[in-house]
């Protein structure tokens, strides 16, 4: 049977969302916050609850606008800001944990935060063993450094803290490089949709000039 040389035009490419860079790294963001939350965060407590649902809600919106596009960029568009939106009050969460426990965020220009990003971890393990590799090589001046105030939940050492000061902003650091990328994929997508419509535009299009064919003939 001939294929329909319409309905390319009609139906856009859609789904492929596990090749997006932005998804991969809300991937590994959701299972590096799980790591997080059962370490540092009160099991229950509306914080735990809070962080965890905020970083499940960057992956699945990521995907679920990608299966969308094909009929709805609009929806895609806003699916895509709600993730933006959930990896952001994350981010805000991170802060708030290192703030509230007298521990310092990691300035934007932090060499850390490069190292981090260019080292590609693929998974929470291999984000760990970075973490790990770090507080190694930062164990001497940890060791030289007074202690803190303590609160409820807040590590109780040295070596702890500084464990806990990495983790909170290697998930910052995360949440950071997601919510570019998301800027950079609404403002191509906001781009394409401009160029291209949407799926009611195709279809009227489409509609139109097989009318207008169709008075011709």
């Amino acid at each position: 049977m001939p294929s329909n040389p319409e309905k390319p035009h009609l139906l856009q490419p859609s789904g492929g969302y596990e090749k997006l860079v932005s998804y991969q790294v809300a991937k590994l963001l959701y299972a590096v916050t799980v790591r997080f939350v059962d370490r540092y965060i009160p099991r229950g407590s509306r914080t735990h609850d809070q962080m965890e649902q905020a970083a499940r809600s960057g992956e699945r919106n990521i995907g679920e606008g990608s299966k969308l596009s094909a009929t709805t960029r609009k929806l895609e568009m806003n699916l895509t800001n709600v993730a933006r939106a959930s990896i952001d009050e994350l981010r805000k969460d991170y802060e708030a944990f290192l703030e509230q426990r007298k521990l310092p965020l990691w300035e934007p220009m932090d060499p850390r935060r490069k190292e981090l990003s260019n080292a590609r971890c693929k998974s929470a393990d291999e984000v760990a063993l970075w973490i790990k590799a770090l507080w190694e090589r930062e164990k001497e001046a940890r060791m030289a450094a007074p202690e803190g105030p303590r609160t409820a939940r807040t590590p109780t050492t040295v070596h702890d803290r500084a464990y806990a000061e990495i983790s909170a902003n290697v998930g910052q650091t995360l949440c950071k490089i997601a919510i570019h990328l998301l800027d950079k994929q609404v403002d191509s997508q906001a781009r394409k949709f401009e160029k291209e419509g949407g799926f009611s535009e195709r279809l009227y299009k489409m509609r139109s000039e097989a009318k207008a064919k169709k008075d011709l003939n």
